[in-house]
C-alpha cells in the first residue's frame, strides 16, 4: 500500500514541475500576479465543483477551525508568485530541486517535533543523510 501511496506523491510532483513551466510561460504573457491568480482561479472552480459533488454535506464548518489552519491559503500564492520569478530565470529543475530541498528540510523538523498535530518522528541520522544528497543535487547543479 505504501509503495502505491508513494507512486501517487512522486505523479504529483511531477504535475508540480509541469505547473512551474505553464507558470513560467502564462507569467511572461499576462505578468506574475496575474498568472498567480489565474492558476488560483482555475483551482478554485476545480475545488468547488468537487465539493458540489463529492463531499460530504455534514462536515464541520470551515469558520469553526482554528485560524491557524488557514495559513495555507496564504502560503500556496506566495509559493506560485515565486515560482513564477524564479522559473524563467533558473529553470525548472534548479527551482523543483530548490523547493524539495526547502520542503524536506521543514518536514524535517515538522515531523521531528509533531507540530501541527501531527505524530513525532524523530530526526536521526538516515534522513539527515538523504538532505544531504538534496544539498549534493543543489549545489551539483548549480555549478
Amino acid at each position: 500500500m505504501h509503495f502505491i501511496l508513494i507512486l501517487i506523491v512522486i505523479l504529483a510532483g511531477m504535475g508540480l514541475s509541469v505547473e512551474a513551466g505553464l507558470l513560467a510561460t502564462l507569467s511572461q504573457n499576462v505578468g506574475k500576479l496575474w498568472a498567480t491568480f489565474s492558476i488560483f482561479s482555475v483551482g478554485s472552480v476545480l475545488s468547488f465543483l468537487l465539493l458540489l459533488f463529492f463531499a460530504p454535506r455534514n462536515t464541520p464548518s470551515l469558520f469553526s477551525q482554528p485560524n491557524w489552519t488557514l495559513i495555507g491559503g496564504i502560503l500556496g500564492p506566495i509559493y506560485v508568485v515565486i515560482l513564477a520569478l524564479v522559473t524563467p530565470q533558473i529553470g525548472i529543475a534548479l527551482t523543483m530541486v530548490g523547493v524539495l530541498f526547502g520542503q524536506v528540510a521543514k518536514s524535517l523538523l515538522i515531523d521531528h517535533f509533531g507540530w501541527f498535530g501531527l505524530p513525532r518522528l524523530q530526526i536521526d541520522k538516515r534522513r539527515l543523510f538523504a538532505l544531504f544528497f538534496i544539498v549534493l543535487a543543489l549545489i551539483l547543479m548549480m555549478i
